[in-house]
């Protein structure tokens, strides 16, 4: 999955964006406004966290520029502690939640969890495609119920492919999910990263559809 942080203090944007890669996120760090609007309307993120106290454009300007745009991806805005109103402005102009801070990393990524499977249709935090389970809050995978050791891209894969179960997904589309905007990236990857989830899990699972990409789907 891959997320985009604006945060325009230097600590906290860099402490979010080494802790979100470390859960497995594909993370872009904006550091102002106006960087935030534009990447958010130019690249496809599977949830955002905004700051409302950014320089250039205010976080909540950005917020409702996209909204105008017709982007839908969740938002998880930021807000002082006492500013109540504007996290009233903020749910009003489009945000799906909001944290107040200082917040609990922990609490942060938990709501960011909620707001992806919400987005993607699904409630439980373990996804269930056939004999495979895959466990967003501790990162596990199990086949039959026996742990499966993934590498941090297979994992990614995988976990894009189980929050979209049943629909065709391409590579451009894997790659541009997997992998952050300043990765060197390379789609013909995908294909090895496919071919080891197959071989971990079972080759009825992840189905190529011809010319178009894959599927994943219980055998």
């Amino acid at each position: 999955m891959r997320v985009l942080v604006v945060e325009d203090t230097p600590a906290l944007g860099e402490q979010l964006v080494m802790r979100l890669t470390t859960e497995s996120y594909a993370v872009d760090l904006a550091r102002d406004g106006e960087e935030g609007r534009f990447l958010g309307e130019t690249e496809p993120y599977d949830a955002v966290v905004l700051d409302l106290g950014l320089p250039r454009i205010d976080g909540l300007s950005v917020l409702r520029h996209w909204r105008a745009k017709g982007l839908n991806m969740p938002v998880l805005i930021l807000t002082a502690r006492d500013a109540w109103h504007e996290k009233v402005q903020g749910i009003d102009a489009g945000a799906d939640d909001y944290l107040a801070k200082p917040f609990n990393m922990e609490e942060l990524l938990a709501r960011l969890r909620a707001l992806i499977r919400r987005a993607k249709g699904h409630a439980s935090a373990a996804l269930t495609c056939g004999p495979v389970t895959l466990d967003t809050r501790s990162g596990r995978v199990s086949l039959d119920g026996q742990p499966v050791e993934l590498t941090a891209y297979e994992y990614k894969v995988l976990d894009y492919l189980m929050h979209r179960q049943g629909q065709v997904i391409s590579r451009a589309e894997l790659t541009e999910h997997v992998y952050a905007q300043d990765f060197d990236r390379d789609s013909n990857t995908i294909e090895v990263f496919v071919g080891r989830l197959r071989r971990k899990l079972g080759n009825g699972l992840i189905a190529t559809v011809r010319g178009l990409g894959y599927r994943l789907e219980a055998p």
